[in-house]
């Protein structure tokens, strides 16, 4: 099973650790916290989501999962990694998504297999815990379809 690197800052802080028990435990994935390690809320997103980030970019076939208000900006930071694809994630669209096969997938999965996301940045102020566990399960358990998105993947850098 691929490692699973965790970051947040002070508004994830709290359900971070819980989801990186869940990945652990559960879902059966070795995990590193990359912090924040205490509760700050003068604490800067970019401090601590840059190192995850790197740690995902410099290790093959590992994910990261990292965490703010919104998950914007925590996604932002993460993307300045080359190697580094964050997703947001902060809930359903509430629109079906089918792609150009006809086949439905929903937006956690979409990111996996047709962007091979490695990294997925969520939005905890818009998510229940178990919305956030369910939105892990998919991401960690979807496959990037390959194909055509390899080479969109690729110039991506």
């Amino acid at each position: 099973m691929p490692k699973v690197y965790f970051a947040s800052d002070h508004a994830g802080y709290q359900m971070k650790g819980m989801l990186l028990a869940y990945v652990r435990d559960e879902l059966g994935h070795e995990v590193e916290d990359c912090g924040a390690f205490a509760l700050d809320k003068d604490d800067d997103y970019p401090d601590l989501i840059r190192p995850c980030a790197e740690k995902v970019s410099a290790d093959p076939g590992s994910f990261g999962i990292i965490a703010g208000a919104s998950g914007q900006g925590e996604a932002m930071a993460a993307n300045r990694v080359p190697g580094a694809r964050a997703g947001v994630y902060y809930g359903d669209p509430g629109v079906a998504q089918t792609d150009a096969g006809g086949k439905e997938l929903s937006l956690i999965a979409s990111m996996r297999a047709h962007n091979d996301a490695n990294i997925l940045s969520l939005g905890l102020r818009f998510l229940s815990e178990e919305a956030a566990k369910d939105a892990i399960r998919v991401f960690l358990a979807t496959p990037f379809d390959g194909g055509r998105h390899e080479r969109r993947v690729r110039k991506l850098g």
